[in-house]
């Protein structure tokens, strides 16, 4: 039998099998075991750990196998020779290997599939074992191959993160801006959508956001749903290595003419300029050029997909024939089944594509039309995705929107819309729970915005919010809108604070009020009372990184913004870039930003090397510091200063790893590299003495690099070369407070 497989929002996934066991009763309905099985990283660990390996080299091990789906560690050992290296070196390591080979594809242990559900019209004991889950589910003892053999049908109830996107992004704007708005009463036909993915602007458009889709996007520049589900046809290895991609392009841009194998196809063809893209195409060219059924078509077109040779051979007899009984040319058939078969063997289910471009026109639209409660949604379900937090957060910035440091009196548990910017989720905080967050937004939607620290530690149950909990949420700036002391002040104090807010509740559950209570005095007042002892704030440097420490990523600023234009000028890409590269050979790349250590250990040989975290604006990358890497360069790991690093990238891996060769201050790069400085400044926004400021940031950073000004006004732009006289040095703290005196990257450097 078939699967039936229907994608639901995932927060209500559980709904969907809630609603079939009751009604089909709960005897009949079952999920489906699967056995899990002890694959090249699990069988590493697993084998190392009862070998008495320590924890950081049994990760090590593990994580130098390629994450490849279906890897083994036969290939891993071809694909990444360093594992013979360990092995050379260390007995218990080549033992760990050996054993691990043997052990290799065994089971185990059991848990339950994903999505799969057994519904079956008598009592599933009467077909199969049961087994019990963790939480008391009922599951069926057979995996999903072996529960399709002896005929039960498997449903597949999939939690689609995208559909969960969408309605959290209506949820939104019925709040904010249209409060009967409708995701399914579009319009299917607008053509300002059509037009902004032909941008290739589809950084979190469902299933349009890789740069081969982007760019595919821009080369097929789409203006109607069929061509959006031939994009998600079309995107594919076989489809784009045959050339069908480029004839689909060249005809509908009009550049090829579209030709048909019979005119009697054109109505089955037309959608997709004469070329075979879906299986229901060959299903129904079957229909037509040689009378199958739908049920014949159907056998057709698995036995293609699947390449049967006897099968096929006995259905091309069948459809040549047909075709002759029809007066179609016998040849020409017998071309178009061949051509029919290639296709099939990547040709795409139809009704599949249309659902997921729909889904990709809603989430385009959402973005276009609604692009803050669009990206709220969307950032709330990625908060543990580093990574995708960062580009998405950059893409957000790029349409305009602000993103906001999390705010006792605005922030939700997760992200939330605020005057067309983007609050940051109390609980992307470490620390912060769900009970503390709903305790402060309850308390806050039932009697209003808090007025300060001590008004919110005086209204919130101490047993919901401790002092972790407020200790985090000060360091991330959640107090910073409603209140007057800043951070370190706050945290100074916070103790003492706590335990006066801590006496007033029990004063207030005893019936017991204060004089103070009793003349109605104001939060100043109270503040003064407690005798707040103020110190000096916390640099902005500190701020920053316990903002990153607490939620894995900056928020109200990058230690690297100031150096933007000129990390982009000394490295080749940015980590971003480097993690969308096609290909499965090796890259040099050259790379910039600020390299973290997270483990420092000695290997069998007793020479150190490291693991750590590369991060730049556009997101973070793990780097591995082989020995003789580490001892050149070690003294680099947790610098302050942004690096360069030069180095290799295996693509086959994913995630994909940086290996450095060489490690070099920025400022030693700069001083290295660049020929030239170019400083761009738009008159138009230069107000007061901006060019004396200039003149002196300029004249303290002496050097021997020729500096040039590029104007621009609204009557035109001009060059100035500035002479021998302001030779600079391109230092990187004259480039932050250049952009910091224009409030702009407006320095560039040319190198070499």
């Amino acid at each position: 039998m078939p699967d039936f497989d229907v994608d639901f929002c995932q927060d209500r996934r559980g709904e969907v099998i809630d609603y079939v066991t009751e009604k089909y009763g709960k005897e009949r309905v079952g999920q489906i075991i699967t056995f899990g099985k002890l694959q090249a990283k699990a069988v590493i660990r697993d084998v190392s750990r009862v070998y008495g390996l320590p924890y950081s080299e049994a990760d090590m091990l593990a994580k130098l196998v390629p994450d490849e789906l279906g890897i083994t560690l036969s290939k891993a050992l071809e694909m990444e020779p360093k594992f013979a290296e360990l092995m050379k070196g260390d007995p218990k390591v080549e033992r760990i290997i050996e054993i691990s080979k043997r052990l290799e594809g065994l089971l185990r242990h059991a848990s339950i599939h994903a999505a799969g559900v057994i519904i079956t019209n008598e009592p599933l004991v009467n077909y199969c074992p049961l087994y019990k889950g963790r939480e008391g589910e009922q599951v069926v003892q057979f995996d999903k191959d072996f529960s399709e053999l002896i005929g039960l049908v498997k449903f597949d109830f999939l939690g689609l993160k995208t559909l969960t996107v969408i309605q959290h992004a209506v949820n939104f704007i019925q709040r904010d801006h249209k409060a009967d708005f409708d995701i399914e009463s579009i319009d299917l036909e607008d053509k300002a959508i059509y037009d902004y993915i032909s941008t290739g602007n589809t950084t979190g458009v469902f299933q349009l956001e890789s740069s081969g889709m982007k760019d595919l996007c821009k080369r097929i520049q789409p203006d109607t749903l069929e061509d959006i589900t031939a994009i998600n046809a079309l995107f594919r290895p076989g489809p784009l290595g045959s050339g069908m991609v480029d004839d689909f392009i060249d005809i509908k841009h009009g550049r090829k003419a579209t030709t048909y194998p019979f005119p009697q196809l054109e109505d089955t063809l037309k959608d997709t300029y004469g070329i075979i893209v879906y299986q229901e195409q060959v299903m129904n060219i079957s229909r037509i050029v040689a009378n199958y059924t739908l049920g014949q078509a159907d056998m057709l077109r698995r036995a293609m997909g699947k390449k049967k040779v006897e099968e096929m051979a006995r259905h091309k007899k069948i459809f040549t024939d047909g075709a002759r009984e029809n007066g179609f040319d016998v040849k020409k058939a017998e071309e178009l089944f061949d051509l029919m078969a290639m296709f099939a063997e990547y040709g795409f289910n139809k009704s599949h594509a249309v659902a997921y471009a729909l889904i990709a026109y809603q989430t385009a639209f959402l973005k276009y039309y609604y692009t803050a409660p669009f990206f709220a949604a969307l950032l709330g379900t990625e908060l543990n995705n580093t990574d995708k937090v960062t580009a998405y957060i950059n893409d957000a910035k790029e349409h305009g929107i602000e993103i906001l440091p999390p705010d006792v009196n605005e922030s939700l548990w997760l992200f939330n819309v605020v005057d067309g910017n983007i609050r940051f989720g109390m609980g992307a905080v470490k620390n912060v729970g769900k009970n503390a967050v709903k305790a402060i937004v309850e308390e806050r939607e039932a009697n209003g915005p808090y007025k300060g620290f001590v008004d919110l530690c005086e209204r919130i149950d101490h047993s919901l919010i401790n002092k972790r909990v407020i200790e985090s949420l000060i360091k991330v700036g959640a107090f910073d809108e409603c209140e007057s002391h800043n951070r370190k002040t706050l945290l100074e104090n916070m103790e003492m604070i706590m335990k006066y807010a801590a006496g007033k509740q029990k004063d207030a559950a005893s019936g017991q009020g204060s004089l103070f209570d009793a003349l109605g005095g104001d939060t100043s007042t109270e503040n003064e009372m407690i005798d707040i002892h103020e110190v000096e704030d916390f640099e902005d440097r500190e701020k920053l990184g316990y903002e990153a420490s607490l939620m894995g990523i900056y928020v109200s600023g990058h230690p690297l913004d100031k150096v933007k234009n000129i990390i982009e000028d000394l490295s080749s890409m940015n980590i971003a870039k480097v993690k969308e590269l096609d290909g499965k050979d090796k890259r040099e790349v050259t790379l910039a930003g600020m390299l973290k250590a997270e483990r420092v250990f000695i290997s069998k040989k007793g020479d150190k090397m490291a693991f750590a975290t590369l991060e730049d604006l556009s997101g973070k990358m793990d780097v591995i510091l082989f020995p003789k890497t580490y001892a050149e360069y070690g003294h680099y790991l947790d610098s302050e200063d942004p690096l360069v690093l030069n180095g290799v990238v295996n693509l086959a891996e994913e995630p994909r790893k940086f290996f450095p060769m060489k490690l070099h201050r920025l400022t030693d790069q700069a001083d290295a590299r660049v020929k030239k400085v170019k400083i761009s400044i738009d008159l138009g926004k230069a107000e007061g003495n901006e060019l004396d400021k200039l003149k002196n940031i300029l004249l303290s950073y002496r050097g021997s690099i020729p500096a040039e000004l590029y104007f621009t006004s609204s009557q035109g732009s001009g060059k100035m070369d500035l002479g021998d006289d302001f030779l600079v040095n391109p230092h990187p703290q004259m480039v932050a407070k250049i952009n910091d005196l224009f409030k702009s990257n407006c320095v560039n450097f040319i190198v070499q």
